[in-house]
């Protein structure tokens, strides 16, 4: 078999096979047309690399001659052999080139066997402070028994690299506030727990602690006291663990727990050490003391728990069940015959609700709104009904408050805007009231659906469209609301607050929301004729209403009385069940013959 050699210096190595007349001729030609050593030696040194030549006939290696530079020792005589450099490695290093040369496995078929490696340099030069992480790239070759005869390759210094990992492997499981793991860890613990306790047929527990009140905080404190707060609360919840427990970071304001051997008895004890840890003394911050407390939430395991995501979901549901006894408690919990016919519902009426979306059984239905002095038909206001497969029909009331709890109102909405601008371009003299949901108004999407919706429609079609947002949507986030009602304006719809005089809205948000009409509450008009009181706040609104010039609509008028009553105090629009009920037949004739609405509308939404 051939015997391979490698040059790494022409100042000290000769080519194995070549006569040293031969060689200095090379070495000639290669003064013309390759770099001096000097400029190469340089080059290698500036990027942090040097050359090997490692025969383990007797050990020896030699290195390029920047190796003193590149690896910071004083002399080459340290890492003249393998044993020596070895020596210079560190003990909790994974590999060395002991492992992937000297007791390789593999079979050189003639061409060497390629390794590369990682490992760790102790400091050895009086400079030498930093230890040196570098990546070692070489080939080794056999000799005529098959086993590594001799290596060659390249190190290369990575410290800036490694630590570069490090960080990110650090953050891929710790969390960099507070220093205790994610949630991916945290989940990946829990889950090995579990199995555990399966195995074994032990328990264990885990907790969901938020910090309460954290909005405030920020709001009153600043962000930096929050993350503050947030950090000494978990380092106070991490003094009261007892050995093998596990604390780390939920969520923005939610640690997560993992208890071991923790039975039922034993959550309760290990939540009030908890809750104490925080409420027992006040936390200071750059920006004075703060009074923070907590709320927990927690599950025991496995306890008829069929799954860690199981658990996470169940610890959930006792933090808001905690949450809703008062800040400051906990709630663990319990299996429940009722709780668990509850979520089969929601589960059954998600599943009926996603396949309606999908199947187009979501059907408009129009109720008139009359106007107040002539007793006409000024715009229908468009419900939401559901059609089953059977055909019977659902109203929204029914469905609208699942729909809110599982996050389906959002497609809901959705598809109510495809069928109103379906109406819009079919029919000249529709004019539509639509409702949205407060999930609907917060976000962007449903705007730029409608923009899209509207190209290619008559030029009057937005112009037909009022767009109904409650009290409660309008002052969730007065900001985001603001700016969704000013680019509704801006398309040339008119948007009206609904549920006005509930208790929500102030003169002075009002005056800055900038609606075109108000819908004065249901629950005050349709016992206007008896309640004195009443009458006297619907009127007080209408003035109101008035004077900032805002058309108004009275809901829910349910007699000749009441309507007669509303007339004469100049509410503009009348609504309600005694003037017109909800229908699912199209109150318009024929549709006009022209392009469909845009074609887009018409996918299925569930691929949005």
């Amino acid at each position: 078999m051939t015997r391979h050699t490698t040059s790494v210096d022409a100042t000290t190595t000769r080519v194995g096979s070549k006569s040293a007349k031969s060689g200095r001729a090379a070495a000639a030609g290669a003064k013309k047309s390759a770099p001096k050593s000097a400029g190469a030696m340089n080059i290698l040194t500036s990027i942090g690399e040097v050359m090997y030549d490692w025969s383990l006939a007797d050990d020896v290696i030699r290195w390029g001659g920047n190796a003193r530079d590149v690896l910071k020792i004083e002399s080459l005589e340290t890492i003249s052999t393998g044993k020596k450099f070895n020596a210079l490695l560190s003990a909790d290093n994974l590999s060395t080139p002991q492992d992937s040369v000297v007791n390789a496995t593999s079979k050189d078929m003639g061409i060497g066997v390629p390794y590369q490696i990682e490992y760790e340099m102790m400091p050895t030069g009086p400079d030498g402070d930093q230890r040196l992480w570098v990546e070692d790239t070489g080939r080794w070759f056999a000799g005529d028994d098959g086993r590594p005869d001799r290596a060659h390759g390249v190190l290369r210094v990575i410290n800036s690299r490694h630590e570069d990992e490090q960080k990110q492997a650090y953050f891929s499981r710790f969390d960099p506030l507070t220093g205790q793991v994610n949630r991916a860890r945290l989940v990946e613990v829990l889950d090995e727990t579990y199995k555990t306790c399966q195995k074994l047929r032990t328990r264990c527990a885990f907790l969901v602690i938020s910090l309460d009140n954290l909005a405030t905080i920020n709001e009153a404190y600043g962000f930096d006291s929050a993350d503050q707060i947030i950090a000494k609360v978990s380092n106070r919840i991490k003094t009261r663990l007892r050995g093998g427990d596990l604390l780390g970071r939920f969520s923005g304001n939610k640690f997560g727990v993992v208890l071991m051997n923790c039975g039922r008895d034993d959550i309760d004890t290990a939540a009030q050490r908890f809750l104490s840890s925080v409420t027992d003394e006040v936390i200071t911050t750059e920006q004075g003391a703060v009074a923070a407390s907590v709320t927990i939430g927690g599950v025991c395991l496995p306890g008829g728990v069929q799954s860690v995501n199981e658990a996470l979901a169940f610890a959930q549901e006792a933090l808001d069940a905690a949450k809703a006894s008062g800040r400051g408690s906990f709630v663990c919990y319990e299996s429940s015959r009722v709780r668990n016919a509850e979520r089969k519902h929601n589960l059954d009426a998600a599943s009926g609700i996603v396949t309606a979306l999908d199947e187009k059984r979501l059907r408009m239905a129009y109720q008139p709104i009359l106007a107040g002095a002539s007793q006409t038909v000024a715009f229908h206001e468009c419900l939401m009904r559901l059609e089953q497969e059977d055909g019977t029909v659902v109203p929204a009331g029914d469905l609208m408050p699942i729909a809110e709890k599982l996050g389906l109102v959002r497609l809901i909405d959705e598809r109510m805007l495809t069928l109103a601008l379906e109406d819009l371009n079919a029919f000249p003299e529709a004019r539509l009231s639509l409702n949205l949901s407060p999930q609907t108004v917060i976000k962007s999407d449903w705007l730029d659906r409608l923009t899209a919706g509207l190209r290619g429609l008559a030029d009057d079609a937005a112009s037909r469209l009022i767009v109904e947002i409650t009290e409660t949507a309008a002052i969730e986030d007065l900001e985001q609301t603001t700016s969704f009602i000013s680019r509704l304006r801006s398309f040339g719809a008119r948007v009206a607050i609904d549920d006005f005089g509930a208790g929500y809205m102030s003169l002075r948000n009002l005056k800055r929301l900038e609606p075109d009409m108000v819908k004065i509450d249901g629950s005050l008009v349709e016992n206007l004729a008896s309640a004195k009181e009443d009458r006297v706040i619907v009127e007080a609104l209408v003035d109101f209403a008035r004077a900032f010039d805002l058309e108004t609509v009275a809901e829910w008028v349910s007699d000749e009385a009441i309507a007669a009553l509303l007339q004469d105090m100049g509410v503009d629009y009348l609504q309600g069940n005694h003037l017109g009920a909800a229908d699912l037949a199209c109150p318009w004739p024929e549709p006009r013959k022209q392009k469909p609405a845009n074609e887009n509308a018409d996918r299925k939404l569930l691929s949005a």
